[in-house]
């Protein structure tokens, strides 16, 4: 399992709730409705990319902590 950093635009966040179905242990909602990670370790490496890759306004960046790569939003 990789380290992951993750990172949530709050301002881009519309609290569609896609991070949260994909990934559940990972994310939620706060009491503004806008995501927040739980638990960066809640769920498996590639359901937390899938959880990113959901959300319908990349609000959710994920990067490899080793490495330093921005491995979603792809650049």
């Amino acid at each position: 399992m990789t380290q992951l950093n993750i990172i949530i635009n709050r301002p881009k966040c519309i609290a569609a709730g896609n991070c949260i179905e994909t990934a559940p242990e990972t994310f939620a909602l706060d009491e503004r409705s806008k995501a927040i990670v739980t638990n960066p370790e809640g769920n498996d490496d590639d359901t937390i990319i899938e959880a990113a890759r959901s959300c319908p306004t990349d609000a959710i960046t994920i990067i490899d902590a080793e490495t330093g790569e921005q491995i979603w939003p792809e650049e």
